[in-house]
Formats: C-alpha cells, sequence, structure tokens
C-alpha cells in the first residue's frame, strides 16, 4: 500500500489550472479554424445534440445544470447559428434542441480538436505517467457516481 502524503500539496488548484490551461487550448485551436467564440459548455452541448434533437430539460440534466440554464446555452447556440429550437413533433410542451449544419461543422471541428490535444498530451508524456495520472483523476471521482459512471465509459490509457 502507498504511504499517504502528509504535505500540503494544493492538488485542487493545480487540477483547476490544468482544467482551465486545457479549455485555453480548445479555445485557441477552434479560432485557429474559424470558430472564435467558444463558450466552456460548447464541448458537452455538442456531444449531446450530434446524435439529434435533445429536449431542453434533458440537455440541462445532461449538463448539470436546471431547466432554464440548458435554455440559456440553447439560446447562445442558436445566436452564433449553431443551433435552433423546436418544438417536439410528438409533444408540443417538449422543445427541442437541433443542431444547424453550421452547428454540425462546429461539432466536427470540436471533436478533432478534442482529439488533437488528447494525441498531443499524450505524446508529451511517459505511459506510466499518464496511467499514474489517470488514476489519480478516477480517484478524484470516487464520491460522484454519476461523475464516476461517466468516466467509466472512458478507457484507461494502455
Amino acid at each position: 500500500m502507498a504511504s499517504v502524503s502528509t504535505a500540503p500539496y494544493l492538488f485542487g488548484d493545480l487540477l483547476a489550472l490544468a482544467r482551465h490551461s486545457w479549455v485555453r487550448q480548445m479555445a485557441s485551436r477552434l479560432t485557429e479554424r474559424g470558430y472564435p467564440e467558444y463558450r466552456r459548455t460548447d464541448a458537452a452541448v455538442l456531444r449531446q445534440l450530434r446524435g439529434g434533437p435533445v429536449p431542453v430539460g434533458r440537455l440541462g440534466a445532461g449538463l448539470g445544470v436546471t431547466r432554464q440554464a440548458a435554455r440559456k446555452v440553447a439560446e447562445g447556440l442558436e445566436q452564433r447559428g449553431y443551433a435552433r429550437t423546436e418544438r417536439d413533433v410528438r409533444d408540443s410542451r417538449v422543445l427541442n434542441v437541433v443542431l444547424t449544419a453550421q452547428g454540425s461543422a462546429y461539432a466536427r471541428v470540436m471533436t478533432e480538436v478534442i482529439h488533437d490535444l488528447n494525441r498531443d498530451f499524450c505524446q508529451q508524456v511517459d505511459p506510466a505517467q499518464l496511467a499514474a495520472a489517470d488514476s489519480v483523476l478516477r480517484a478524484v471521482l470516487a464520491d460522484d457516481s454519476a461523475l464516476q459512471s461517466a468516466a467509466s465509459a472512458i478507457s484507461p490509457p494502455r
């Protein structure tokens, strides 16, 4: 069993800074590819919408926000021309969010940027370091069953 660190290590601060850097790198690469208005919610939302229309309420649940907050996210996508909203054909009370052609193109480029960032990062570190980082990040998720479930769909490094 590994010994437990007693040093006042600011892991959460470093993790937050790493996430901030990752988001900035995504925004920069998207700007280079013609998408200068990246917002932090875009990647998660576009992943949901790539499969087809998504009700605003389910979009909010996927983001971990209220329906009202999800509606604001959808409005932001609409203002940038990436999505539109429409009433569900089976239940007019349901408001669906749908990608436009421009939104589908943005989603494709976003997927490419995420793939490239992952590849570039994995080439910068030793496989053993990557495996250790994966273990640490999964430990951070240990007390959050919803996020742990999502993380279980991500294969550990090989």
